[in-house]
């Protein structure tokens, strides 16, 4: 009771404080040999006084609260630029901001500075931003295929019959990591498996990937990490945008966007996406599609309020329908499954997503503001994997209330509020129902100090009360030092939790004979993650070279360990009894090597063990390290006629479960080999067209006999999870952009 009562004073005095700060909105551009403005990407914009600000985006733009000072300064720097020191009188609506060459570069080595993915100096939290121009480099259909040329994400096929696809995170599932869309939480629960498909790239602004515990403002689930997608914005969209697409393996796609700026007050954007992959093929020739037919329908609709004073307000709804068919070749949906029909997956899934954000900005008091943050999905799966039958539900609901001030002075501020989320699951599999009703209210606070030179500190702490597990407190902390100019050290440490969702984050099992096998009570999974990255910014040849280096360990004090060892014929559930770690190290370079030639080189060691049948092992099907190469040249940076990117992946070997007790022509290695995958695209831009054409996967390699028992699909060895590899081969692509801003 006393609980509750706590709760609902918070809500009260949250929404009764009134406090406020102005707010500055300004671009930051420089000009051509043409005089035609360029905006900046990731230009430092800061107050020196306070040592607090921020980077433009992907548009040269920038938001910063104004400080209560006489007379406030700003500094707006990037490197190869000359800085510009502007003060401040609280009466710009809006600042354009042109920054003019060093006079030892030449017109053509400015433009080279705009990273299409940097490394932020500005946030306490290890921060990657992808933009959109990163996307340009490879086809980039949906999310799954947006981290092609990133080092830090993996992502891999879940099994060889339904297309699914998970990505890893300092060599860990990412159901560890918090994926959030314009920071809320999302594509969480049953949307973990397929989810990564239903983001189309065309949508996307940008992705943020942050290592770590993330801030506790946003919950108490992200344990290795967090992936933000920011999509494209009403106010500054494109007018009208066009993507088609089409490989040699029939899938086609259709993407249009368009924003509208309604009035000076209200602004819309309406995307739509259409996927068809219609044709079977099988390459290896084991009876089975290398990948399943697919339609989906995808549509959004965004609106934006500015009040152009403290209010400012959104809202969206989303709707997507697809259809997912696999199996064998022979395979027919309309008929029922079994021997003459042969083996078949058949998934559809309906999805409607509402969120609202709402922002204030109180007009007498300095840095304060209230957000009120609410997203709703509702999500329903009815599928079928052989003889296998699964449908699951899900009603989500968040909501999230934040309020921002500062102590005393702007070296001091904290962001404090409550949340609540609403989880009901209603899950069928074969003759057994799952149901479980998760309620959970939480508090949190958060204190950010910044000296007036080189130290940040960020740290929190949440309570949150949920109706299965209890209370229970999520502490995080992150501190920035900045060495000098060029050099930052971060670290952090901090706890995460999550609830397992067994049978929707592990449909793969599904795909084949094995039984599920859930010996105890699943408990809550909770894991301590601890971090070090020291970032490094040199000027080589007046280019920026960019040296990154990070690791990260995750010690699990429950997880949910899914037993693929013991048995061939079942895979046992239960809680950890013993160790399960992850050590991740990684190095990363990103310089211009020439002018307009970007190269991007990584290389990530993982040593990820978890205890099972009370032996500690590596984690099965984890490649052990992994090495990228990515090159990038355009041919003009003022008048770009042709873009050419090549990227490579070196992956290393994986532990395979054991497969003892399978009939010897059904037995794989201990381990899988080592494999290189290369993908390359060539890009021809007109005024206001692109096309580009392309390949991924160019030496063909994929992984022998992905499906074990695939001549006996409904036989006791059925087995299509064991995926370490590609498990299809060359695929050329070609398509076309046509936008007008």
């Amino acid at each position: 009771m006393k609980t509750k009562t706590l709760f609902i004073l918070l809500f009260q005095i949250i929404f009764i404080t009134s406090l406020h700060s102005q707010h500055i909105h300004g671009k930051v551009s420089t000009y051509d040999e043409n005089e035609n403005a360029i905006p900046l990407i990731g230009a430092n914009v800061y107050w020196p006084e306070i040592s607090e600000g921020t980077s433009t985006d992907v548009n040269g733009e920038f938001h910063l609260d104004m400080p209560q000072l006489n007379e406030p300064v700003l500094i707006i720097s990037y490197i190869g630029f000359v800085s510009d020191t502007l003060t401040i009188t609280g009466e710009e609506d809006y600042l354009e901001i042109i920054l003019s060459e060093n006079s030892t570069l030449n017109a053509v080595e400015i433009k080279e500075k705009q990273n299409d993915s940097f490394f932020s100096r500005i946030q306490p939290i290890q921060t990657q931003i992808i933009t959109g121009e990163e996307f340009h480099k490879a086809a980039c259909c949906n999310l799954s295929e947006s981290f092609e040329t990133n080092a830090s994400v993996d992502v891999s096929y879940s099994d060889a019959v339904s297309g699914a696809k998970q990505i890893l995170l300092l060599g860990l599932s990412g159901k560890y990591s918090q994926l959030m869309t314009e920071n809320f939480p999302n594509l969480r629960g049953l949307a973990t498996t397929y989810g990564l498909g239903y983001i189309p790239g065309s949508w996307m602004e940008a992705i943020q990937i942050s290592k770590g515990t993330a801030s506790v403002v946003n919950g108490y689930e992200s344990i290795t990490g967090q992936i933000n997608v920011e999509y494209k914005k009403p106010e500054k969209g494109e007018k009208l945008y066009i993507n088609l697409f089409a490989n040699d393996m029939s899938k086609v796609e259709a993407n249009a966007n368009a924003a509208f700026e309604l009035n000076s007050h209200w602004s819309t954007a309406i995307f739509a996406h259409v996927e068809d992959q219609s044709k079977r093929y099988d390459n290896n020739n084991d009876s089975f599609m290398d990948q399943p037919l697919i339609r989906q329908v995808n549509l959004f609709n965004r609106w934006k309020y500015n009040s152009h004073k403290n209010l400012v307000g959104q809202i969206g709804i989303k709707i997507l329908d697809e259809e997912r068919i696999g199996g064998q070749m022979k395979y027919d949906p309309s008929k029922i499954i079994d021997y003459d029909n042969g083996y078949g997956i058949k998934i559809n899934t309906r999805r409607y997503e509402l969120y609202t954000k709402t922002g204030y900005i109180f007009p007498e008091l300095h840095e304060t503001s209230l957000g009120f943050i609410n997203s709703f999905a509702w999500h329903d799966q009815n599928s079928e994997f052989g003889f296998n039958k699964y449908t699951g539900n899900e009603i989500n609901f968040n909501s999230n209330l934040i309020f921002q001030s500062i102590i005393g002075d702007d070296k001091h501020k904290y962001s404090t509020g409550a949340s609540f989320m609403y989880d009901n699951y209603d899950e069928n599999l074969n003759d057994s129902a799952f149901s479980r009703k998760e309620i959970v209210p939480g508090t949190f606070f958060q204190y950010t100090y910044s000296n007036e030179h080189n130290i940040t500190l960020l740290a929190g702490i949440r309570a949150d009360f949920h109706n299965i597990y209890g209370t229970f407190f999520t502490p995080r902390m992150h501190i920035k030092y900045n060495l000098n100019e060029n050099t930052i050290l971060r670290a952090s440490a901090g706890k995460g939790y999550r609830t397992a969702n067994i049978i929707a984050e592990n449909s793969s099992i599904l795909a084949s004979s094995r039984s599920l096998i859930i010996k105890n009570e699943p408990k809550q999974e909770e894991a301590w993650n601890y971090g070090i990255n020291l970032s490094k910014f040199f000027n080589v040849n007046d280019r920026e070279l960019t040296i990154n280096i990070d690791f990260y360990r995750t010690d699990f004090v429950n997880q949910i360990v899914i037993d693929r060892d013991q048995d061939v014929h079942s895979v046992i559930v239960y809680n950890l009894d013993g160790k399960s770690y992850s050590n991740s190290f990684q190095v990363e370079a990103i310089y211009e090597i020439i002018p307009r030639l970007d190269v991007i080189a990584a290389f990530r060691l993982n040593d990820v063990k978890i205890t099972t049948n009370n032996t500690l092992q590596s984690k099965p099907l984890q490649n052990k390290y992994k090495g990228l190469l990515n090159f990038s040249y355009s041919t003009s940076n003022d008048d770009k006629k042709w873009q050419f990117d090549f990227t490579t992946q070196f992956n290393g070997d994986a532990r395979i479960p054991d497969t003892e007790g399978y009939p010897a022509e059904y037995r794989r290695p201990n381990t899988s080999p080592m494999y290189t995958i290369i993908n390359a695209q060539v890009s021809k831009f007109f005024n206001t067209l692109e096309v580009y054409l392309g390949g991924e996967n160019l030496t063909g390699f994929t992984q022998e006999d992905p499906i074990i028992a695939s001549d006996d699909p409904f036989g006791e060895y059925f087995d299509s999870s064991m995926i370490w590899g590609p498990i299809v081969g060359r695929k050329l692509y070609v398509g076309l952009k046509f936008s007008i801003n």
